[in-house]
């Protein structure tokens, strides 16, 4: 009776189970009442009994084809039909109707239900399996509707096991809005190394650039359709020959074969976006991307050989002014050891008061009197002065700018008390806080507990504040702007014009004073009508007109202050009058009461 069923020792214990399952049906089957089949239809069930479980259980190449091909003998060996499995993840899904339907057989003629099982799993994952008979048909017998019941419980099982494996891949490899994953990310470069074709392939991370003001202007859910169309573009160039994923929020990392790197780079730069299906909507949607040429002979070792490389590169091209598009060059490699090195040794060095600070004049342009001073950092390491640039980018990175911020507050409190009490002039002195403190949420009370500690008079402080880039950032700012306006505590607004929505920047905020950047300043040469002193003109009248004190920095020539007297702006910050002075220095201009300024006209 049995000898059709093969045992196979290296067989799973799912095999096993599923012969006790059989062995125990023969059993039940084989009873004095005389319904037991004919001999030949008996043998031929389990003949193909044995080939669905070998099928089943073939985990080396499962061939749907094939097992198809079974259920179909099987089916009509019993008079099915038509044969029904759904699949849904979860009991919600069920009721909503959210799954996945199969009909491997169905002959046209299935209308009365003779056998119907469902399953709910641990996870709570339902299958069901229904049969179907014609109205017409040879009902089952007792022994049929065993047999027939046996292979649809085995059938559901082995449904269960793939969907559930489908969705542990979902889980597993795919984020919750459904886009492939940093796992699914490594998983592509692992298969590409072992086939050794990284090289030929580029690597690529980006970053929607000012995606949160998309949201803000079209709304979340046509955001969802913008990404997800963006997303779209890069996929169908990449093909299948590469992937894409998304590592989080707007952040998305690919790899693809060169020739499909131009195209890339173009959609990096900037495309029309559909924010709905009929396409009436569209959005201008770029990127900061990060490059990653994998060369000749390259062997992954893991995956963090290529991610770190094109982190390098990304971190660069999100900070870099003159490009959004940045390749990965061993020189980075050396800039990041140096990044790491100054990270390291930062926290000593301010312990160890390697950082000092120096003050350049704001120069009155009439009378040539320092009305007030602007506190930068400067770096003594080892008998040289560190450049800024080679450091606070570096430090601006993480959250230690925050630290050396206070710090210079700190400085600049102690300095004016010391001043105060040797009976010196005293001006009000602007200290920079970097964008990195809106995140803090008591920041204001940090720099009123600073400045209080060192019991400085508030007018003699202003905090000087950089434009944001993002409408987050914009609204910390007010937020901030306005507790220190209530604490009496000066503010002016740093590189105006630079950042984001520079007009609701002012409208919005109640600055006291404007620092424009030296882009707007027009330069030797610029006509009355050139757009730069256009621009420069009704910028400072505008902030005149809002009662807001007007700083012009990197003033560096006689022009430029014959320009500034003409626009009624009167005070400069610059190298016409001072570079950033040591204390000492700073200190003995401040005795010698004035500059000279070059004669009005």
């Amino acid at each position: 009776m049995y000898h059709h069923f093969r045992y196979n020792k290296n067989k799973s214990r799912v095999v096993y189970i599923l012969r006790d399952i059989l062995e125990l049906s023969v059993y039940c089957m084989s009873d004095d009442r005389g319904n037991l089949m004919d001999k030949n239809k008996t043998e031929t069930y389990y003949i193909l009994f044995e080939k669905m479980i070998s099928s089943m259980t073939n985990y080396e190449g499962f061939e749907r084809s094939e097992f198809v091909g079974i259920l179909d003998e099987i089916c009509e060996l019993f008079r099915i039909a038509k044969g029904v499995t759904e699949f849904y993840t979860s009991l919600s899904n069920e009721k909503a109707g959210q799954g996945e339907i199969l009909i491997d057989h169905d002959n046209g003629r299935g209308e009365k239900v003779v056998v119907r099982r469902r399953v709910v799993t641990k996870t709570m994952a339902v299958i069901i399996g229904t049969l179907y008979m014609a109205e017409g048909d040879e009902p089952l017998t007792e022994d049929e509707y065993l047999k027939v019941d046996l292979i649809l419980r085995a059938l559901l099982s082995f449904v269960s096991r793939n969907r559930l494996q489908g969705a542990v891949e979902m889980l597993g490899f795919f984020d919750d809005a459904g886009y492939p994953n940093l796992r699914s990310y490594n998983r592509c470069l692992e298969q590409l190394n072992q086939k050794r074709a990284l090289p030929g392939h580029t690597a690529l991370h980006f970053n929607l650039r000012h995606f949160s003001l998309i949201n803000s202007d079209v709304g979340r859910r046509a955001g969802d359709v913008v990404m997800r169309n963006y997303f779209n573009l890069i996929k169908e160039v990449i093909g299948e020959d590469g992937i894409i994923c998304r590592m989080g929020g707007d952040n998305f990392i690919a790899v693809f074969e060169n020739r499909c790197t131009t195209q890339i780079e173009e959609i990096m730069k900037g495309v029309p976006v559909s924010c709905d299906i009929t396409e009436d909507n569209r959005v201008m949607i770029s990127a900061t991307a990060g490059f990653y040429v994998i060369p000749d002979g390259f062997e992954m070792r893991n995956e963090e050989d290529i991610l770190n490389k094109l982190m390098i590169a990304s971190v660069i091209a999100k900070r870099d002014d003159a490009s959004s598009i940045v390749y990965y060059d061993e020189n980075m490699l050396v800039r990041k050891d140096q990044s790491m090195r100054i990270q390291r040794i930062f926290p000593k060095a301010l312990k160890d008061k390697e950082f000092r600070v120096f003050y350049q004049p704001k120069v009155d342009v009439d009378s040539g009197r320092i009305v007030g001073a602007e506190a930068l950092c400067r770096w003594f390491r080892e008998g040289r002065i560190v450049p800024p640039m080679d450091f606070i980018p570096i430090l601006e990175q993480h959250m230690d700018i925050c630290q050396l911020d206070f710090y210079m507050l700190d400085c600049v409190c102690k300095d004016i008390i010391r001043w105060l009490a040797e009976g010196r002039h005293v001006v009000r002195t602007s200290v920079n806080l970097s964008r990195k403190h809106l995140v803090d949420v008591d920041l204001l009370e940090h720099i009123m507990e600073i400045i209080e500690r060192n019991q400085v008079p508030h007018q003699y402080i202003e905090i000087e504040l950089t434009e944001t880039t993002t409408d987050v950032e914009f609204k910390d700012l007010k937020r901030v702007v306005k507790g220190l306006q209530e604490q009496g505590i000066s503010t002016s607004v740093d590189d105006f014009g630079i950042g984001y929505s520079s007009l609701n920047l002012i409208r919005e905020i109640p600055w006291n004073v404007l620092k424009i950047d030296r882009c707007f300043l027009p330069v030797e040469g610029d006509s009355e009508s050139d757009v730069t002193t256009l621009m420069f003109k009704h910028v400072v009248s505008m902030a005149q007109a809002m009662g807001l004190v007007c700083i012009v920095e990197g003033v560096e020539t006689v022009r430029q202050i014959e320009i500034l007297r003409e626009n009624q702006c009167s005070i400069a910050q610059g190298f016409y009058f001072d570079k950033p002075l040591p204390v000492e220095e700073f200190e003995k201009r401040m005795e010698e009461a004035c500059y000279r300024v070059p004669e009005c006209e």
